[in-house]
C-alpha cells in the first residue's frame, strides 16, 4: 500500500485521541501521517446563495483544526513525516475516499456533532462498513498499555484479513496476540435436550478446525506469542471482556454468520458500542464494494 495512515479531526476530543493513536501507528510502520479535515459545503459555497464571510470562516476554522493536530502529532511522534488536507464534500464520502489510499483509516468514535449518548456516531458508523481497507475507531486516549492485541477469528474472508492485520500489529507492538474463536449455538438448541451430545461433538469439531487453521498462521508468524481462546457462546460477549486487557481488538467487517449484502456485520456493529478499547474492523481489499 502507500505507507500512509490518514486520521480524520474536527477538534473534538474522541478526534484527538485518534489522532494520537494515528501518529503511533506510523512511527510504529514508519508511515506517513495525513491528518485530514472534512468540511461539508454550505449555501454560501453555491452560486446564488451568499453568506457573506461564513466560508471563510469555515475554511479558517478547519486550517486551525489542522494546524493544532499537526503539532500535537509532532509532539506525540517526532521524526514522522506528516502531511494535512482540508477537503469539502460530505463526511462519509469524503473519509471512504481517503481509506483507498490509505494504510489504515483512524477516526474518533463521535466527532463534535455527535449526541453526548452515542457511544459510535453516525460517521464512524457509516465509514467502518464501506471502507476499502482497515478502519481503527478509538474512543479515548489508552490509559495504560496491556501488550495484547485481541482479534476475532471464524475462518471467513474477513477473519482471515482481521488475523493479518492483528499479526502485523502484535508484531509491531512486540505484544501478544490472543485469538477469540466463539462458536454461537444454533436457536433450537435451548430446546434441543435431546441433541446435546451432537452439540458438544459439533462444538469439538469447530475447535479442532479453528486450531488447524492457526496452525498456518503461526508458523508465518513464530516471532508473535499466540493465545487461543475457543469458546462457546456469542462473538460480542466474548471479544468485549476480552477488550478489556487489549490494546486493540481486531474483527472482520462481516463473517460467517452474515448476510452477504450487509456491510457492518453484527458482530463488527456490536463491538464498536461495546469495547473498552480501540477497535479496527478490517474489510479484504481485494473485496468489490
Amino acid at each position: 500500500m502507500s505507507g500512509q495512515i490518514v486520521v480524520g479531526v474536527d477538534g473534538s476530543a474522541t478526534a484527538t485521541a485518534a489522532l494520537e493513536w494515528a501518529a503511533d501507528d506510523a512511527a510504529r510502520k514508519g508511515a506517513t501521517l495525513k491528518i485530514v479535515c472534512v468540511r461539508e459545503p454550505w449555501a454560501g459555497d453555491f452560486p446564488f446563495h451568499t453568506a457573506p464571510g461564513l466560508s471563510d470562516a469555515l475554511r479558517e476554522h478547519c486550517d486551525e483544526v489542522l494546524a493544532a493536530a499537526a503539532a500535537r502529532a509532532r509532539r506525540r511522534a517526532p521524526g514522522i513525516d506528516i502531511t494535512t488536507d482540508q477537503v469539502i464534500g460530505a463526511v462519509v464520502e469524503r473519509l471512504k475516499s481517503e481509506s483507498e489510499t490509505a494504510d489504515t483509516l483512524v477516526l474518533g468514535s463521535r466527532g463534535s456533532g455527535g449526541f453526548a449518548g452515542l457511544v459510535l456516531g453516525s460517521v464512524g458508523m457509516g465509514v467502518a462498513g464501506h471502507a476499502a481497507g482497515p478502519v481503527v475507531i478509538v474512543r479515548q486516549a489508552a490509559q495504560s498499555v496491556h501488550g495484547e492485541i485481541a482479534v476475532g477469528y471464524d475462518g471467513s474472508a474477513h477473519g482471515e484479513a482481521a488475523l493479518e492485520y492483528a499479526f502485523e500489529q502484535a508484531r509491531l507492538r512486540d505484544a501478544r496476540l490472543h485469538v477469540v474463536h466463539a462458536w454461537q449455538t444454533p436457536a433450537f438448541a435451548s430446546r434441543a435436550v435431546t441433541y446435546a451430545d451432537l452439540l458438544q461433538e459439533t462444538f469439538e469439531s469447530e475447535s479442532r478446525m479453528a486450531r488447524q487453521r492457526l496452525v498456518l498462521w503461526r508458523d508465518k508468524h513464530p516471532d508473535v506469542s499466540v493465545k487461543e481462546s475457543v469458546l462457546c457462546g456469542h462473538p460480542v460477549p466474548a471479544l468485549t471482556d476480552a477488550s478489556r486487557t487489549a490494546d486493540l481488538v481486531v474483527v472482520g467487517s462481516r463473517g460467517l454468520g452474515n448476510l452477504g449484502s450487509a456491510l457492518l456485520g453484527s458482530v463488527s456493529h456490536g463491538l464498536l458500542h461495546r469495547a473498552h478499547c480501540p477497535v479496527a474492523v478490517v474489510r479484504p481489499r481485494k473485496e468489490l464494494h
